[in-house]
């Protein structure tokens, strides 16, 4: 969730924070939705790489995601992450049905990604109108432990691939970034209660926007916000069966700021509303809560 200040240069030669941090994900950009920019210190004809962790806590549930990413030339960005999801909220659901879900489960999920930049460039075209534009895909793969049967009632598969395209657009002279993906999708709550939903739920993929802005402060340090509009593939299937809104999916938002100590690190500190995940066993409660993330970067 990071931008680019024009004093702030890095050894290797790249720009202080240009590769933004790492989103859930795994690849770059901001915390929730990935940007076309490329992840790591490298710059043209270097080999770059980056780590990160991330928690996200809200009033039911709890999200942990670590991974890392690789890229080449400031044109391809290859990376893996494994998001561990507290769902213990979920044995509730042995009350509508046996559906036979252990207290404390944990849902996780592995997710391999890859970026192409494939025109501009954020940093050399930040005084013309042609933003950064990047293609990319993310293949994930959750495993649903105890809630399988949830994913068998429901007609969620456990694996699918979103396809996204991002547009970055750097306003150098006001330290200001503006960040546009579209996403084609199938991920109910981004793939942790997997993809699709039998009929009547949308079971075929949507497109959904995302959106970002960043404000540079000073050239270590920025603020901004995010936006991620979501398929809603549960609800109809979950109406159907006399559950009501139960299965309700919302956009996902935050306000962040994000340090760069040093070269090779930065910190993104967050205030995230989720929406609502499974209001039906969580009081139709809003899940918000802070989300705080660490990036290492070479």
């Amino acid at each position: 969730m990071a931008v680019m200040g024009p004093p702030a240069q890095a050894e290797t030669g790249k720009l202080l924070l240009t590769g933004g941090v790492s989103s859930i994900t795994g690849t770059a950009g901001g915390g929730i939705t990935p940007w076309a920019v490329i992840g790591s210190n490298a710059t043209e004809g270097e080999w770059g790489a980056s780590a990160f962790t991330t928690r996200a806590a809200t009033h039911d549930y709890v999200l942990t995601s670590y991974g890392a990413a690789l890229a080449w030339n400031e044109r391809v960005e290859l990376s893996v992450a494994r998001q561990d999801f507290d769902a213990s909220a979920a044995v509730a659901l042995n009350g509508i049905a046996p559906f036979g879900v252990q207290p404390g489960q944990h849902i996780r999920m592995d997710i391999l990604g890859a970026k192409v930049r494939v025109a501009g460039d954020a940093i050399l075209d930040a005084d013309t109108w042609m933003p950064q534009m990047s293609i990319g895909l993310e293949h994930k793969r959750v495993h649903p432990g105890s809630l399988q049967s949830v994913f068998d009632f429901l007609g969620a598969s456990e694996q699918s691939t979103d396809f996204y395209v991002s547009a970055t657009k750097l306003v150098l002279d006001k330290g200001l970034l503006l960040n546009a993906t579209l996403r084609s999708t199938r991920a109910n709550q981004n793939g942790l209660l997997g993809f699709g939903a039998a009929a009547p739920g949308r079971g075929g993929r949507s497109l959904q926007p995302e959106f970002s802005v960043a404000w540079l402060l000073r050239h270590d340090l920025a603020v901004g916000a995010e936006w991620r509009f979501k398929p809603d593939n549960l609800q109809a299937t979950g109406r159907a069966a006399g559950l009501g809104a139960a299965l309700r999916e919302d956009a996902w938002k935050d306000l962040f700021v994000a340090w760069a100590p040093s070269k090779h690190l930065s910190l993104t500190l967050a205030w995230a509303d989720l929406g609502r995940i499974v209001p039906g066993i969580t009081g139709d409660r809003r899940q918000r809560g802070a989300y705080l993330s660490a990036q290492v970067a070479f």
